[in-house]
């Protein structure tokens, strides 16, 4: 079994929790996502691709092949300039200015999750920053692929247009180099460090949903 296999099978019941069946995530499939909710978690994680992106470049420059270099850049182009061009159409289109967009303040959940990535960053090589990094890329493509196949979004939904913003092939190819990455990578990388810091960064990614879905409550 490779490793990224072996990571989401250790943690599978905290990733069937996260990504499959988290009330936000089949509210998505359904169409039942209030638009509050939605624009609250797109603010905020506007907010969490900037750090995401910080760490990527940590990486590259931690790289020390330039072919590694390239692919890690790669990863930055399609999060830097597709990801982040997706959230900024859905805000213009959804009514949420620049000012909400930058000045809102993180959630403590989305500050959380970036402190953990960024100190993953700076104190470890590429192959554990990999691993953290891993749950969030991974989670959302599964997210993308099974909301694919299977939801009852209205078309024209905001619901549907997420779903196929992440289930694209250009969102699968990153996946699919990030999970490679890391699979090459466990002849040299300390397995426990590696289970945990998945683990962690699954963790953040399930309290990120949480936060996402408790929000505007009163609305409900």
């Amino acid at each position: 079994m490779l490793l990224s296999e072996k990571l989401k099978k250790t943690n599978l019941e905290l990733w069937d929790k996260t990504h499959i069946r988290h009330p936000f995530v089949t509210s998505i499939k359904d169409g039942s996502l209030t638009i509050n909710k939605f624009r609250y978690y797109m603010i905020q994680d506007y907010k969490f691709l900037i750090e995401y992106c910080k760490v990527i470049a940590i990486a590259i420059s931690k790289s020390e092949k330039l072919p590694t270099m390239s692919y890690w850049s790669k990863l930055l182009d399609e999060t830097l300039n597709s990801e982040m061009k997706i959230h900024e159409d859905f805000c213009k289109d959804f009514g949420i200015d620049n000012y909400e967009l930058f000045d809102s303040e993180m959630s403590y959940e989305t500050n959380a999750y970036c402190n953990h990535l960024l100190t993953i960053a700076y104190k470890y090589d590429i192959n554990i920053i990999a691993c953290s990094l891993l749950p969030c890329q991974w989670g959302y493509d599964n997210i993308g692929r099974e909301l694919g196949k299977e939801n009852t979004a209205k078309k024209g939904s905001f619901h549907l247009r997420w779903i196929n913003s992440y289930n694209n092939l250009e969102y699968h190819n990153a996946t699919e180099w990030l999970k490679n990455f890391v699979d090459s990578s466990e002849k040299k990388i300390n397995a426990e460090l590696a289970h945990k810091v998945f683990k962690d960064s699954l963790e953040f990614e399930y309290f990120f949903w949480e936060r996402a879905w408790k929000e505007n409550n009163e609305e409900e």
